[in-house]
Formats: C-alpha cells, structure tokens, sequence
C-alpha cells in the first residue's frame, strides 16, 4: 500500500536533475549509450523501485513507467485529489517563539485514549518547517486509531545546541501534560523524523528523563521518554571526530551546518574542549545506556558506499553507516535497531516498513 507519497514525489522530481534537460534515450552514439547506461545504473542505485523487474537493469519500458508514474503523481497533487489534511489543532503553542509550535491531527470518534506518533522535520538544524510532513502521512496514522503531530523548534540562527533538542523535549512534555484534553495517551508515544528530525528523535530517546519532579511548572514535570524512534537518513552522532573516525577520513572537512550548530566561528574551535564537550553531549549514541528500553527502526535511500575527503557532505552525513554503528551499539546492550538501506538483506525484520514499525510499537508492541 503506497501510502506515503512525499518521498516518491521527492525521488521522480530529482530524477529530472539526471535526464540532462533532455531525453535520455535520443542518441545512439557510443559515447552517449556509455553516458546513457552510467545514468540508469545511478537511477536504479538511488531509486530501486524504478527497477520493476528487480534485475539490476533500467529497461527504456521501465524509466518510462517510472516517468509516467512521475507525472500522473503531479498531475493528482495539481487536481487538488491529495488535498492535506487539517490538523485538529495548528499552531499549538509549547513556547513563546514563533518557532515553537506542532500541529495535531486526532483520530474521530476515539473511545480509549489512542497513541501518538510524533514527526519531527529535519533541515541541518538551520531549516525545514513542521509543514514538510507528507500530506498522507496524518491520515495513514489516524486509519490506525493513532494520533498524529507535526512539531516546530528554534533553529541554529537563533541559538545553538541544545536548544533544537530541548524545544522538541518541551513540545512532548506539552502534549503529555494536555493528554487528557486531547484523549492521548501519555504512556504510548512515538517519534520520527527525517536527518535532523531523526537526530532528535533519537536523542530523546536515549537521553536521561529531563522531567523535573520538584518543578513548580508542571508541564516541566513531564516526561520526556518515548516508547521507540524512527529515523530516515539519520545520524547517530554530531561529533566531526567520531565522523572521521567511523569514516576512516582524518581529514574529512567539517559539516557546513555543524558552526551554527555549535555557535563556532571556524574548524579551529573543534578543538576547543567546551566544543567537544558539546560534540558528545549532542550525539544520541552518547547517551545510549541499557536502561533505554526502547527500540529503534532507521532507514536510508543510498546503499554502503565508500566514503572519501571528496565526497559530499550530504553524502555522508545520511550514510547508513551512522545506522549501522547505533545497530552494533545497541545490540550489545540487548537492545533492538533495525537498519535498511538499498542493497542490505535483512531476515529479521517482522515489521517491513519504519511506518509498520511505528504503529505497532504505538500500539504496545513488544518486540
């Protein structure tokens, strides 16, 4: 069932960028079937599902449905037919900046308590906007009996880290702390989200409770734990060392969103042992203990490749690699991460999807 329709739109549409402006099967000299065959294995590597047939071999019969899909995707978003959903609730406040406010979708009708699957968007902690959630995901949820949230947070060019993480920690706490009002259930709730988003997933996940029992705020006295994470494109450290290090790259050059990030002013203060101090707080595997009783579901559309000095930032910072190694971290402590990424077999996975995943540990699911 092809109900999240936002990752395929952003797959067609970056397909246009290897078509060259023109049509991919119109020369027929050497030169260009070379150039023709390198561009369709890139397609299949980046977009298997464009491989019907699943050979490892475009066909021009198979870039041309994958094409047609491309446009008749547009064509139902321009006729109004994937029309979003409005929320139950825009805009709700956990804070006074602009910035930080969700929206919330609630299931109809709902008898007990439901469940809550929270998004949180990514953008290098210097973009994105609550509003970049796929028009079919709240109502996939809602189906479920699961209610749904889109969350905001201050980004780097107001301040840097922690602030990311402690808004969307907030954001949670305010959503526990109205339960009742919005018939949620407080004990049964998940979060996602896409590179970033996925990041502060998975750092509260891991993180120590950051509630405050003897708080006199008492929406500061919430919780902040979460049953399981999901992440697309996820990273399980922000800590440039740790990334050279897992990379094999002693001189793999510096994010461009890690100084806002971590308010530097260049390289150079990477150094600095307040720098790395928050490097290591700022990574969710740092805060990995075995008491995290929580299970993790990442994803990534790019297959384990080599990464070197030249290869781009965006690249290697959604490499599954970074999955791979929260996999190994918490499969020592017993716990469960799944990891998927194109060209990666896996036998025990009973859930198929991250979405799957998602509703079933909402839901309670133990496994």
């Amino acid at each position: 069932m092809n109900v999240i329709i936002k990752p395929l739109v952003v797959a067609i549409l970056t397909l246009g960028s290897l078509e060259g402006g023109g049509d991919l099967f119109a020369q027929d000299s050497s030169g260009a079937k070379r150039d023709r065959e390198q561009r369709l294995a890139e397609v299949v590597k980046r977009f298997p599902e464009s491989d019907a047939n699943k050979d490892g071999r475009l066909t021009l019969e198979e870039f041309q449905a994958f094409q047609k899909k491309r446009r008749d995707l547009l064509e139902r978003r321009e006729s109004g037919r994937d029309r979003a959903l409005p929320p139950s609730h825009k805009d709700v406040a956990y804070g006074e900046h602009e910035k930080q406010r969700f929206d919330l979708w609630l299931p109809a009708d709902a008898g007990e308590p439901t469940p809550l699957v929270i998004f949180i968007h990514g953008g290098g902690f210097r973009g994105g906007d609550k509003s970049a959630v796929s028009r079919s995901q709240p109502q996939f949820f809602l189906d479920e009996g699961i209610a749904f949230a889109s969350m905001n947070y201050r980004l780097s060019d107001v301040g840097p880290y922690p602030i990311m993480m402690h808004d969307a920690a907030r954001g949670l706490q305010t959503i526990r702390h109205r339960a009742k009002e919005w018939n949620i259930d407080p004990k049964r709730i998940v979060c996602f989200g896409g590179s970033a988003g996925a990041g502060i997933s998975l750092w509260l996940g891991f993180h120590d409770d950051l509630a405050d029992p003897d708080s006199e705020d008492p929406i500061a006295r919430e919780s902040t734990r979460i049953l399981a994470a999901g992440t697309m494109g996820g990273q399980s450290t922000y800590d440039q060392f740790t990334f050279r290090e897992w990379f094999g790259v002693p001189d793999l050059p510096m994010h461009s969103a890690l100084p806002a990030f971590y308010g530097i002013e260049s390289e150079a203060d990477l150094t600095k042992e307040s720098v790395r101090a928050a490097m290591r707080d700022a990574s969710p595997i740092t805060h990995l203990s075995p008491d995290d009783q929580m299970s993790v579901y990442m994803t990534y559309n790019r297959a384990n490749e080599v990464v070197t000095k030249e290869t781009s930032q965006s690249v290697w910072v959604h490499h599954v690699l970074l999955g791979m190694k929260l996999q190994e971290a918490m499969g020592d402590l017993g716990l469960t991460c799944y990891v998927t990424a194109p060209g990666m077999e896996s036998n025990d996975d009973p859930f198929g999807s991250m979405h799957a995943f998602l509703v079933a540990k909402a839901k309670g699911d133990q496994r």
